[in-house]
């Protein structure tokens, strides 16, 4: 009997060993992917009209990009990206959660420091007024003052995460050069030369991205033939409330931003 106890306790561990081996593990947070969604009106997705109620004036929404690139990932987000940010904004108070455990971080900002939203309330004026000069002095910000500005974000990103893949995010052209808003006179001389602009400040920004070694999303290709007065928009033009005007409405974030981010998406997708 003693004999055949211990011969059936020893079958029992090596069994129990065996098995094992062949358990897969579960999911452990260390397997979490963990996305930061940083930048303005344009990450947080004003224009969808559809906001979280404790976004308050950051005005966040659960169809903006971000959502639905983490969606599509299965990776856990931490949406800090607030409406009417600028650059030191994002530096100020979305870089909290940042770490080294952060695998993917998009930002998305400079429109504001540019002043875009004063110069199209300039540009929307009725005739005789002109926004030539806002134009002009928003150009200026974007070549001389933005790079240095983006520079001590982007080194700010990197320091506090230093595995993360960085995706920054460009804007569209917003105009098609037609005149289709009755409340908002805007040239077609003006449209060309605030698109000119979208073109400058795309060019800052890729510059800039590349010189830290991010990637740049670049929307204006997808956003072609659906700007402000297309057939099928995919931006919003004067609108009420007003936060809603000039910025991508919910088919501008859901076939013109997500599919470009998430292709720029290299994490893989988690273990179920």
């Amino acid at each position: 009997m003693g004999t055949r106890r211990r011969s059936s306790q020893l079958v029992l561990v090596i069994a129990t060993v065996l098995a094992s081996l062949f358990v897969l593990p579960e999911q452990s947070a260390a397997d979490t992917v963990r996305y930061a969604a940083l930048g303005d009106s344009y990450a947080s997705g004003v224009g969808t009209r559809t906001y979280y109620e404790n976004s308050g004036a950051c005005y966040r929404s659960p169809r903006a990009y971000p959502v639905r690139v983490a969606a599509t990932t299965g990776a856990t987000l931490d949406f800090a990206a607030c409406s009417g940010a600028r650059v030191a904004d994002v530096r100020a108070t979305q870089l909290g959660g940042l770490s080294g455990a952060t695998d993917y971080v998009t930002v998305q900002v400079g429109g504001n420091d540019a002043g875009f939203v004063e110069v199209l309330t300039a540009c929307a004026r009725p005739w005789p007024y002109t926004c030539w000069a806002e134009i002009n002095e928003a150009n200026r910000v974007i070549s001389d003052v933005l790079p240095g500005r983006l520079d001590a974000l982007y080194d700010g990103i990197a320091a506090r995460a230093p595995h993360a893949q960085v995706v920054v995010v460009g804007y569209p052209r917003l105009f098609n050069g037609e005149q289709c808003n009755a409340g908002a006179r805007i040239s077609p001389g003006e449209q060309i030369e605030l698109n000119r602009s979208a073109d400058r400040l795309a060019k800052v920004i890729r510059a800039r991205a590349a010189a830290h070694g991010f990637e740049f999303a670049d929307p204006r290709a997808a956003f072609t033939g659906h700007a402000v007065c297309d057939d099928t928009e995919w931006i919003n033009g004067l609108s009420y409330p007003i936060v809603e005007s000039y910025h991508p409405s919910r088919p501008g974030q859901s076939l013109g931003y997500t599919p470009l981010v998430a292709d720029h998406v290299a994490v893989p997708a988690l273990t179920t």
